[in-house]
Parts: C-alpha cells; structure tokens; sequence
C-alpha cells in the first residue's frame, strides 16, 4: 500500500487566531527542501534553534505540527508497508509556505531580545553563596558554553556552505561569535569575583577606601535604584 498524505482541514475559528512564536519556528524548520519527522524536527532544533532561539520539547513540536495541518500550512503522510517501522513525515504547503515569508518579512519589530540568565541570577545573589561556590559555578558555565561553541562549529562544518542552508548559517555564525564573547565575558566575570573577594579581605581596596560615617541612613540609601 503506498504511503497516503493527509489532507489539510478547515480550521475553527480558535485555530485562526495569532500563532505563537514556536509554530512559526516548526514551520520554518519544514521550509527546508524535503520531508521530516517530529522526531527528526526536533534533532534539528536541538542543532540549530537552541543556539539563538529555543528548542521547543518534542511534545510541543507535535502540537504545533498538529496546529499547521488544521491550518492547512502542513500536510504529513504515513510511510508504507517498505518501512520497518511506521512514520509519519511533514512537509510545508504552499499556502504554508506564503504565510512563513509574510510573518518572516514582516514590517514589524521583531522585538527586543529576552535574556534569562540562570548564572547571573546566581551571581545576584552572591552574597548569600560561598566564594568558592559562586566561582565554581561560573566555571562550570564556563565549561558548558565551551561544549555549546564546539557543537555550533561542528554543525557550520555540516552545512558546508550549501546554497539550501546559506541563512541558517548565517544564524550560526552569529551564534559561534555569540557563544565566543560569552565565554570571554564568564571570564572576565571570575575576575571580577576575584577582585570583589580582595577587597572583603583585611587591608583591601574596600577597606581602605570606606567612607566615614555619616548619621542616618537617608531613605532610598539602601538599594542601587532611585527613589
């Protein structure tokens, strides 16, 4: 029996409204030339998005793969009887397709970037950790960005300047100088610690440089903000 391809549904009026950032990324992972797997989108994600975006839980690539058919911007197929085991693969359609480069090119902001940095939470609130904790810590990120910047170059050896994949370098390249300037900065942060724990000791920066007391705490005196 040869494989057969879903046909797209007409959606309900809940599934028309605005889509999340997460389904435009599936439907650009399907804007690639062939057919994938949820399980093969993820692989990808997890080789590419996760680098400046996010890599979305295998869960949720399904759920937006899901949302795409009833939209009709993707149909899926089942593999046939050949295959040992039973898949069903994903391609873009071209209404899809029309509404990607619609969202892609968009005239409006794409917003500003949302950093959430687990580390300089932790760094925040140092006072109440260790030193050798804390340094420990930075470290270990340290390490970890290392393992991320050797993945990135390892997946621009891969694309290997293929016309398909010119943009998804592009965003890889940002990616590795990215990853780059984290270590760089990690770096310069133990520095920083290291100095911060000097000045703590007897006869340090911070020592000889307190002011002298002045009476009262004025309010607004006892946090780096105004007011």
């Amino acid at each position: 029996m040869a494989a057969r391809r879903t046909t797209s549904r007409t959606p309900s009026p809940q599934q028309e409204g605005p889509m999340p950032p997460t389904a435009w990324a599936v439907l650009g992972l399907l804007s690639f030339p062939g057919e994938r797997t949820g399980y093969e989108l993820k692989k990808w994600a997890d080789a590419s998005l996760r680098f400046f975006y996010w890599s979305p839980a295998i869960s949720q690539i399904y759920a937006e793969l899901r949302r795409l058919e009833a939209l009709g911007y993707a149909t899926s197929r089942r593999s046939g009887p050949e295959e040992p085991r039973t898949k069903r693969s994903y391609a873009i359609t071209e209404e899809g397709r029309a509404a990607l480069a619609a969202w892609a090119g968009g005239g409006q902001d794409a917003g500003p970037p949302v950093l959430k940095h687990p580390l300089l939470l932790r760094v925040w609130l140092g006072h109440l950790t260790a030193p050798d904790q804390l340094r420990a810590l930075v470290a270990e990120h340290i390490a970890r960005t290392k393992g991320e910047l050797k993945e990135v170059r390892d997946a621009l050896a891969r694309a290997g300047g293929a016309q398909a994949w010119s943009h998804p370098e592009v965003a890889l390249r940002w990616s590795e100088r990215r990853l780059e300037a984290e270590v760089e900065l990690a770096e310069a942060m133990l520095v920083d610690l290291d100095a911060l724990e000097e000045a703590k000791s007897p006869g340090g920066a911070a020592a000889s440089a307190l002011p002298a007391p002045r009476g009262p705490r004025q309010r607004g005196e006892d946090a780096p903000t105004p007011g």
